[in-house]
C-alpha cells in the first residue's frame, strides 16, 4: 500500500487531509511538532477517530535527519508545515526563514534522497505576489476591487515577495518548482488564498475568518486592521482537499506546475464591511470591534483567477461563502469547549 507523509499533519489543513486519507484506507504518517495552537487537540481527535491507524511522528521540519527518516519510504509527501503569520515573521524573521525556507528545502532533499520520486504537494501562499502595487485598485462602498483584472490575478502575476513571511514562502515556492526542473521530482505548488473550515484554530494574525467567528462566540475582542474593505477569495477546506486529490490523480501531467488556488471571483468577501454583517446575522447580535493600522504587505484585494486549475485539474470550488461560513460557525458553536 502506498505510504503518504503529511508534514504539519495536525494543523488545520493537515488534520483534515490526514482524516480524509485515513477514512479511505490510506497508509498515512503525520509529521508535526505540535507547536501550533490547536495541533494537540487535532492530534487527539485523529487518534480518537482512527485509533492505531493514526501514526504521528512528533518532530520539527528544521530537523533534516528526522524528516529524511520519515520520508525514506513515502510515495507521496504533502508539505503543509509552516510558520504561517506575517506578524510573527516580522518580529522573528530568523525562525520564519528556518521553518519555511530551510524546512521546505529539508523536505525536498528528503524526497530526493528517498529515491522513490514521491508526489510532492506544497502549500504556498498569495503573499508571494506581495502588495501587487502594480495592479490598479478601485474603492467601492463596501470593498476594494481590481480595476482591470476582472477574472482575478493569474499565475502570470509577477512575484514580489513582501514581508519576511512572503520571502520565506516565496523562496520555498521557487525551490519546489525548480526541484522538478532540475531533479525531476513530481512537485506541484498551490498558491493558496484564504482557506477556512473545520478544525481551524484561527488567531488574530492568521486565519482571520475563523478567528472572527471564534472571538464572536467566546465574546473576545476583535480588531480590524485597515478599513475592513480588504477583499479575499475564500476557499472551503473540502474544496482545497479536492484540488489536492485532483493533482495527485494527474501528477504525471501536472508535475512542475504552479496553480493559484482559491475561491475565485465568485467566492469573495470583504474582511469586515461585508463579513461583519454576515457574522452578526448568524450570531444574532451586534459585534463590537476595535480598529488598528494597516499591516505590512496587506493586499487591498486578493482574488485569484483559478481558470488554470479548472482547466488542468478539472476542479472548481463547490462550497460558496455563505454556506462555508455557516458550516464553520456551527462547528465552532458545537465545539466551543475546544477554544476555551
Amino acid at each position: 500500500m502506498p505510504r503518504i507523509l503529511v508534514t504539519g499533519g495536525c494543523g488545520f489543513i493537515g488534520s483534515n487531509l490526514v482524516d480524509r486519507l485515513l477514512s479511505r484506507g490510506e497508509c498515512v504518517v503525520a509529521f508535526d511538532n505540535l507547536s501550533r495552537r490547536g495541533a494537540v487537540k487535532n492530534a487527539e481527535w485523529l487518534r480518537g477517530k482512527h485509533g492505531a491507524k493514526f501514526e504521528l511522528i512528533r518532530a520539527d521540519i528544521r530537523d533534516a535527519r528526522a524528516l529524511a527518516d520519515a520520508a525514506h519510504d513515502a510515495d507521496a509527501i504533502y508539505h503543509l508545515a509552516a510558520q504561517v503569520a506575517v506578524t510573527t515573521s516580522v518580529t522573528d524573521p530568523r525562525s520564519d526563514f528556518e521553518i519555511n525556507a530551510l524546512g521546505t528545502f529539508n523536505a525536498l532533499e528528503a524526497a530526493r534522497a528517498s529515491g522513490r520520486n514521491p508526489l510532492f504537494v506544497f502549500a504556498s501562499t498569495n503573499k508571494v505576489y506581495g502588495g501587487m502595487d502594480d495592479v490598479g485598485v478601485i474603492e467601492k462602498e463596501t470593498r476594494y476591487a481590481y480595476r482591470d483584472l476582472r477574472g482575478g490575478a493569474s499565475e502570470a502575476q509577477p512575484l514580489d515577495f513582501h514581508s519576511p513571511y512572503g520571502c520565506s514562502k516565496g523562496a520555498a515556492d521557487q525551490y519546489v518548482r525548480d526541484y522538478q526542473r532540475i531533479y525531476g521530482l513530481r512537485t506541484v505548488v498551490f498558491r493558496q488564498s484564504a482557506v477556512y473550515g473545520y478544525r481551524q484554530f484561527g488567531e488574530e494574525d492568521q486565519g482571520w475568518l475563523a478567528w472572527f467567528i471564534i472571538a464572536a462566540v467566546l465574546g473576545k475582542p476583535i480588531t480590524i486592521y485597515g478599513d475592513g474593505k480588504q477583499v479575499r477569495d475564500m476557499l472551503f477546506i473540502d474544496d482545497l482537499l479536492d484540488a489536492y486529490d485532483a493533482a495527485a490523480q494527474r501528477i504525471e501531467r501536472v508535475a512542475g506546475q504552479v496553480y493559484n488556488l482559491g475561491g475565485g471571483p465568485t467566492n469573495t468577501i470583504s474582511v469586515w464591511t461585508e463579513f461583519g454583517p454576515m457574522l452578526e446575522e448568524l450570531h444574532r447580535r451586534k459585534i463590537p470591534v476595535g480598529r488598528g493600522d494597516w499591516r505590512p504587505g496587506d493586499q487591498r484585494v486578493c482574488v485569484y483567477d483559478i481558470s488554470k486549475a479548472k482547466r488542468e485539474l478539472d476542479w472548481e470550488p463547490k462550497v460558496n461563502v455563505p454556506t462555508g461560513v455557516e458550516r464553520l460557525y456551527r462547528w465552532v458553536r458545537e465545539n466551543q469547549g475546544l477554544f476555551e
